[in-house]
């Protein structure tokens, strides 16, 4: 593939990652109106937010997602998972009742699945190790503008037309971009066609490696980080803070967003120093601990009393989480190689997304049992801060698996 059709593939890998993230973060926007129409107690809201994760996770824990990525033409995959995703976010608009919103988000968790497996082997495939910060950076950026602008233009509409509205128009407009990309797959490339499964890594093989087993440990810590935030981030700013629904979400889109200009930095910048001939096991591994280290100081946002210096916090530690956010999955894809890209991330992502499944339900039991959000702030940074450990010290070197060996 030529250069130009290498980063045109990229923008469109982008807008995917930022639609299956806006798609994802909608209910945290809405989910204060939602609870009212619905009567739910914090615990059974936490319910509903982790509903998603609970497909997501086990679709990928279960390699189901990374065996079709590994062994089938991706980008069709890829198509495949968007249209299903699409049609769960329009639908969840019409639907009554916790029940069938529930349904609604488990479908969604499913078509989600197949994303980052799919995004990780045609990246491996179509990226040298010196461009996959930037890359990984660019999809990264776009998963964090996607609860930003989700959370923002979600506050906006919801206010005046209503929660069903926003999900309907969302998912009808989201699949207008299955045409360009399947206009664009790379044809012919081998992110595009059917492998032989005496090629690919096996199961057992993956986890045999130590290096997946941290891999996924520290990327379960940071997803804690990451789904508190765009779980519970709105409903805490408005109900602790008491932000109406409008500054709310600037507030909330100011911090996502500021994960995506970090993210972007730091992939273009880890890039920029392996180029120049430094260590791609001291680069990422700085980067990711670095980074996982000083976003634990979440943890004063819920003690600052002024509202300025808590948003100003709450920035600091969304930028620094932007400095590991672009260099975890360069590390996945060093490790694993092309050919086991796919399933290697299905399993990393399929087992780091539980803290999902857990997460914002415990979150919510914690709001219920305490009646403040400190505990579950403090829960958030300590997990965070286990996470740079993992990745400075659970994984020895970040450099490519030899699976002859391994087999």
């Amino acid at each position: 593939m030529n250069s130009s059709g290498r980063w045109r593939v990229l923008i469109l890998l982008s807008i995917s990652a930022f639609l299956n993230y806006f798609d994802r973060a909608n209910l945290s926007a809405g989910a204060t109106d939602i609870q009212k129409e619905l009567g739910l107690t914090n615990a059974e809201l936490g319910l509903l937010l982790s509903a998603f994760f609970w497909t997501y996770a086990m679709a990928q824990l279960l390699s189901l997602s990374g065996w079709l990525a590994d062994r089938f033409n991706a980008a069709l995959v890829l198509a495949t998972g968007f249209f299903l995703w699409s049609v769960a976010t329009a639908t969840t608009g019409i639907s009554h009742g916790f029940v069938m919103v529930f349904a609604m988000r488990l479908v969604l968790g499913l078509g989600e699945s197949i994303a980052y497996p799919c995004y990780s082997r045609i990246i491996a495939n179509t990226f040298l190790e010196d461009q996959r910060g930037l890359a990984n950076g660019a999809i990264d950026a776009a998963t964090k503008l996607g609860p930003a602008l989700g959370t923002l233009i979600g506050g906006l509409l919801i206010h005046v037309y209503g929660w069903r509205i926003f999900f309907i128009v969302l998912g009808v407009v989201s699949l207008f971009w299955l045409a360009p990309w399947l206009y664009h797959t790379p044809k012919g490339h081998s992110t595009a066609k059917r492998e032989d499964p005496a090629g690919i890594p096996s199961l057992g093989a993956i986890l045999r490696q130590r290096a997946a087993w941290f891999s996924a440990a520290g990327l379960f810590c940071s997803n804690y980080f990451w789904y508190f935030l765009i779980t519970w981030l709105p409903h805490y700013l408005e109900n602790a803070r008491h932000f109406p629904k409008t500054k709310m979400a600037y507030v909330a889109c100011a911090a996502y967003f500021t994960i995506a200009v970090s993210t972007l930095a730091a992939g273009k910048a880890a890039d920029h120093y392996i180029v120049r001939g430094h260590s791609v096991n001291l680069v990422r591994k700085i980067f990711c601990g670095t980074g996982l280290a000083l976003a634990s100081v979440i943890v004063g946002v819920a003690f600052i009393k002024s509202d300025t210096w808590a948003i100003a916090l709450l920035l600091f530690s969304c930028a620094a989480f932007g400095l590991y956010s672009s260099n975890v999955w360069p590390i996945t894809q060093t490790l694993a190689g092309p050919r086991a890209s796919g399933k290697w991330t299905s399993l990393q992502n399929g087992f780091a997304n539980l803290s999902g499944v857990v997460g914002p339900w415990l979150a919510g039991w914690i709001v219920d049992k305490t009646g403040h959000y400190s505990l579950a702030f403090a829960l958030s940074a300590v997990i965070v801060f286990t996470g740079a450990a993992i990745f400075i010290w659970g994984i020895k070197r970040v450099e490519p698996v030899d699976w002859a060996r391994a087999a």
